[in-house]
């Protein structure tokens, strides 16, 4: 048994903003571990400039590594179809049902939990747990979530705003600028070696 900690994401590629992300909540929430779950096929968006998903597993089990709080999971990624968390949960009770299991989302995924798939059998599997950062209003998702069975076992961690994304990644990788300091070492070096978008990384 134990305390484990989800947080899924397309990772393309992982940054430092899900490790701080990761960080604040084993260490708010009291998480024995975190797990990175890097989706197959997300349900709402497509994964932009797709390098493939094993590219992606990579860079996230390169990006944790070194810190034994932090795990990766392939599970979305041998299951065909779009990943949906309900599935998810359910997979993940079914083959370690003593686990208390805890969702990880930002403030904007949480706001639009409603129009998921089975959002009741999320919050029936899982606590979800909000990063708040600058910007996030509680009431504002408080309000939203209300409606929803196993809402009111929400909770909310603060996480530092972290002004990186994947995407102005990629656009760095691409424009042949560094992304040294914006994700870990390791990815770096692998990037470039795979020569994964489009252009080789300057460290």
């Amino acid at each position: 048994m134990g305390r484990i900690g989800i947080l899924g994401g397309t990772f393309n590629p992982p940054h430092l903003g899900h490790l701080v992300c990761a960080q604040a909540a084993h260490e708010q929430l009291d998480l024995d571990r975190v797990v990175l779950m890097p989706v197959s096929v997300p349900p709402h968006k497509e994964v932009g400039e797709e390098p493939g998903a094993e590219h992606r597993l990579e860079m996230c089990r390169l990006a944790v590594a070194k810190d034994e709080r932090l795990e990766v999971s392939r599970l979305e990624l041998d299951r065909e179809g779009p990943s949906y968390t309900a599935d998810t949960l359910r997979a993940i009770h079914e083959s370690a049902p003593g686990d208390d299991l805890t969702f990880i989302v930002g403030g904007d995924m949480a706001h639009s939990l409603p129009t998921w798939r089975e959002p009741e059998t999320v919050l029936e599997l899982a606590t979800v747990a909000v990063a708040e950062r600058s910007g996030t209003r509680r009431a504002d998702i408080e309000e939203r979530l209300a409606g929803l069975p196993g809402a009111d076992r929400t909770r909310f961690f603060a996480m530092p705003r972290i002004d990186i994304s994947s995407s102005d990644v990629r656009r760095r990788v691409r424009d042949g600028r560094p992304i040294r300091y914006l994700v870990p070492d390791e990815v770096v070096r692998y990037i470039g070696s795979e020569g994964l978008y489009r252009a080789e990384v300057t460290a």
